[in-house]
């Protein structure tokens, strides 16, 4: 049978009222592989606050720093502090690795986290760090797990799953399974399109899992679609230069960013940037 695999649960909020999903990009594309709950996006340009409640001085310092990585890409800030009253509270003390939905981290209570990392340790690999910190502060950022997406595209083999996450180290019932694996998003909740194997969104699924040859390995980094689709789910503001046109000014505000420009010239010569 497979290695043990280690899979996250997504925390709904039980005080949230329903909210009605609205577009994002009315008429545009978006490519392929990557799911959003719609009502649970934050404002453009949110600086979002995140506490750790709990944990190893060094492991905060290492969630921390691959965290920032989505902030390379789109256009919100994480803002790490003292205090109980931050947007993203993070605890190393409870099962498993998990994380709320976006904006349901707001319908919190205070003392209680919204982020769980369960297995990390000051001495994990940088591979496991960059697979669970990009997963779920992703869900923090409103996205949801891949294989949940409406558009599906995994040939499950049920009685597989069932039987393994029956046993230890989840011990799940059929429903829990249900849940967290096969039941898909509500198609009118979500921004969603094709299913992209390789987003940090989507956990391992070995052959034995599926019908056919058809398995999924560890992905511990961006894909090339997370990142175009975050950066149009929260957009940078527009870094348009024109030749002797106005200067633009901009920060660096995560570590590892990068900001992107585009430079215009309308006729052949030579130009110096400063």
């Amino acid at each position: 049978m497979t290695d043990v695999i280690e899979t996250c649960t997504v925390l709904q909020s039980p005080t949230r009222p329903a909210q009605a999903a609205i577009p994002i990009f009315p008429g545009t594309p978006f490519p392929s592989g990557f799911a959003l709950v719609i009502a649970k996006k934050w404002p453009d340009s949110a600086m979002l606050s995140v506490t750790f409640m709990d944990g190893d001085p060094v492991t905060q310092a290492r969630v921390q720093q691959v965290a920032h990585q989505w902030s390379r890409f789109c256009n919100i800030r994480f803002k790490f502090v003292s205090g109980p009253d931050a947007d993203i509270r993070i605890s190393f003390k409870q099962p498993g690795s998990w994380s709320y939905i976006g904006t349901d981290a707001q319908w919190i209570a205070k003392d209680q986290p919204t982020m769980n990392f369960g297995w990390l340790t000051p001495t994990s690999p940088p591979e496991e760090y960059n697979r669970v910190v990009l997963h779920e502060f992703g869900h923090a950022l409103g996205l949801i797990h891949e294989h949940q997406n409406p558009a599906g595209g995994i040939p499950w083999n049920k009685d597989a799953v069932y039987e393994y996450y029956s046993g230890p180290p989840n011990n799940w019932t059929t429903e829990q399974v249900d849940v967290n694996l096969f039941d898909t998003y509500d198609r009118n909740m979500v921004k969603f399109s094709g299913f992209d194997a390789e987003s940090i969104m989507l956990y391992p699924i070995p052959n034995e899992f599926t019908i056919g040859d058809f398995e999924v390995g560890w992905n511990t980094g961006l894909s090339t679609t997370d990142v175009r689709w975050i950066g149009q789910v929260y957009p940078k503001p527009n870094t348009e230069l024109l030749v002797d046109g106005p200067s633009m000014a901009a920060a660096i505000g995560a570590p590892d960013e990068i900001d992107q420009y585009t430079f215009l010239v309308f006729s052949r010569g030579r130009y110096r940037i400063e």
